[in-house]
């Protein structure tokens, strides 16, 4: 698929216990369908061309020998299937009895692969039937072919260096140590488990998060595919509960108690990303063997959700947690900060916009953990030509309702005499002109907090910083900021969510309309009417789309045309592909240009897996240039 997509197919099929005939039928139905919706790897359970619940059955030669020709079958059947299948089975090899899974891809085993970890506990009984895989990989021969025939087998596609799959069955992802983490260090992508497990009170909440866990452990994607109705159910249930995560996120559950086939598009490019960036994952291909096959790339589109806001989880109640500790790691940041100093003041400049509100917020909780009196947060507001009625009003009454010690401060004099100090027309509206209003508010900020004894409380955030829309040792420049790692679009969710939970209907009401409030600088006179004039999102682009453009390419490391076409998708109702790709060119183009604010910036904590701090996450030189990140 496009964009390093693989197409995963967790199948349980109908079967009849000891019905080969039937059951590779079933099974052949299912790939063929597989294969036909843009499969590439398909998952079928354990020993479903026998059925798992055949007991003693499986000594009987005839089972042994209807399962082997079946997979045999099977394989000539996949003649015309370019996809990749694993299909479990009973083999018998040099007088052993093995719980395995046959790996097929257009007409050819490619390998087949015995489950390791034996469970013989409860209702289990395998070791009555079963032994464990070999140590070592052989030969076999298998339909007068050589066959590789082990645990470590990597199933490598040559069109698709990242597309590397390996297999482990049912108790094995149980183990304390599953073959699937010595399967993904040496080069796994993509985990197949086949398995048979059944279902009782609360196993399938274990179960996920089993799979969940192992998935992210092993930064893959795990296929997880179990059996179902049809089994014996003499003592107990099978649910067909099929999982395909990637990297800790479940993609596709399958609804329980119902045979069915569920797809999922894995994204092998984020996990090889993952696993670059992540150094402690270390390759070890000790004792593995690789077995290429090739497989065309088929020309589907991705058919799972993008999430068009990455910072901002959808569910409400991981957003409350999410915004809960975030506002306690800014918090305890400051708290830490002020303790260290050894001050009882803080310096906050305040606007009534986003940022200065949250960054009083926060200012806030951390003098309720220190039990300091609030008058100790010295808000200093400072009205200039481009102040509208609306964003002063807020900040004043927001920094009464929190008992701040308010300063208020009008620049437009300073300002004026500054103009003229460096010879600049102040009806010349350019950067010149607002600049040296963001300046003259971060010198009096600075001033304040030598006179108070104190620090200034820096505003500015993540989405600002990767634009580079701040003013050089202006609004750029603090001595501690607290929004540094959070993106604009989370921060309307902190700020509502302290208004949720405030006690204070005024300031509830005050918070609700910083929210409505456009975007601006407020740098550039208003209108006749005394509205805002200066809209950020008109000048840099949409937030919503910015912080999608940082995340999947500072988290995920995904190229411009990928991001591109990601954004499509999860914009399609909203933005055009002309829009999109004039903002992504933006975007870069301001990223690579403004590093040289990103290099000097003040302390600030870290709340997510995106920061842009030169001392932890993202170390570049100011004068890299864009030429490969084109749109």
């Amino acid at each position: 698929m496009k964009f390093g997509f693989v197409r995963c197919c967790a199948a349980t099929t109908d079967i009849r216990v000891a019905d080969c005939e039937y059951n590779r039928e079933k099974i052949y139905d299912a790939a063929k369908e597989a294969y036909e919706n843009g499969a590439e790897v398909t998952v079928f359970p354990e020993l479903c061309v026998t059925g798992y619940t055949c007991g003693d059955l499986f000594l009987q030669q005839r089972l042994i020998n209807a399962a082997y020709e079946s997979i045999i079958y099977l394989k000539e059947k996949s003649k015309k299937l370019d996809m990749i299948f694993a299909v479990g089975f009973p083999f018998d090899n040099d007088g052993n009895l093995y719980n395995c899974a046959a790996v097929i891809h257009k007409g050819k085993i490619l390998g087949i692969v015995p489950k390791t970890y034996i469970p013989n506990y409860n209702e289990f009984y395998e070791k009555r039937h079963f032994v464990s895989a070999p140590e070592e990989i052989r030969k076999i021969i298998f339909d007068d072919e050589e066959v590789f025939f082990g645990t470590k087998l990597l199933f490598r596609n040559r069109n698709n260096k990242n597309f590397t799959m390996a297999v482990e069955l049912c108790e094995d992802v149980w183990s304390v140590i599953p073959p699937s983490c010595y399967h993904a260090k040496a080069g796994a992508d993509i985990i197949a488990n086949l398995s048979a497990g059944n279902e009782i009170t609360g196993k399938s909440i274990y179960r996920r998060k089993l799979i969940e866990n192992q998935s992210a452990r092993t930064l893959s994607g795990y296929i997880y595919t179990c059996a179902g109705e049809g089994e014996s159910t003499t003592d107990v249930v099978f649910s067909a509960h099929n999982i395909i995560c990637e990297n800790g996120k479940v993609l596709k559950e399958s609804e329980r108690f119902k045979n069915s086939l569920i797809y999922a598009d894995v994204d092998l490019e984020l996990l090889n990303g993952e696993r670059r960036r992540n150094t402690s994952f270390v390759i070890d291909k000790n004792g593995y063997m690789n077995v290429y096959f090739e497989m065309k790339e088929n020309e589907e589109e991705i058919d799972r959700d993008i999430d068009a806001m990455p910072f901002v989880p959808a569910d409400m109640n991981m957003r409350d947690m999410r915004c809960s500790e975030i506002l306690d790691i800014q918090a305890y940041g400051l708290k830490k900060r002020i303790e260290h100093i050894g001050c009882k003041n803080v310096v906050v400049g305040i606007s009534g916009g986003l940022d200065s509100t949250q960054a009083l917020l926060v200012s806030y909780r951390a003098f309720d953990m220190l039990g300091l009196d609030k008058k100790g947060i010295i808000t200093v507001t400072m009205p200039c030509f481009g102040t509208s009625q609306r964003t002063y009003n807020n900040a004043v009454e927001i920094c009464r309702q929190l008992g701040t010690t308010l300063i208020e401060i009008n620049i437009a004099e300073a300002v004026e005499k500054h103009f003229k100090d460096i010879g600049h027309d102040k009806n010349v509206h350019d950067l010149t002109f607002e600049n040296s209003q963001a300046r003259e508010r971060t010198q009096i900020l600075m001033d304040m907090a030598g006179k108070y004894n104190g620090f200034v409380v820096g505003t500015g955030d993540l989405s600002e910083l990767a634009l580079g829309f701040a003013t050089y040792n202006g609004d750029h420049m603090s001595m501690y900021g607290v929004n540094a790692s959070v993106p604009k679009t989370l921060i309307r969710y902190l700020i509502r969510y302290f208004a949720e939970k405030s006690e204070n209907e005024k300031l509830r009401k005050l918070l609700e309309d910083v929210l409505d409030t456009p975007v601006s600088p407020e740098l550039l006179p208003p209108d006749e009417k005394g509205n805002i004039n200066q809209v950020t999102e008109n000048i840099v682009g949409p937030y919503e789309l910015h912080d999608f453009f940082l995340y999947n390419m500072m988290r995920n490391g995904f190229e411009p045309k990928k991001i591109s076409y990601l954004a499509q998708k999860a914009f399609k109702d909203i933005y055009d592909k002309e829009t999109i790709e004039k903002w992504l060119d933006i975007f870069y183009k301001r990223f690579f240009s403004q590093q040289f604010k990103r290099s000097c910036l003040p302390d600030g904590p870290k709340v997510g897996s995106v920061s842009l701090s030169p001392r932890g996450d993202w170390r570049m030189p100011s004068d890299a240039v864009r030429s490969e990140w084109r749109v």
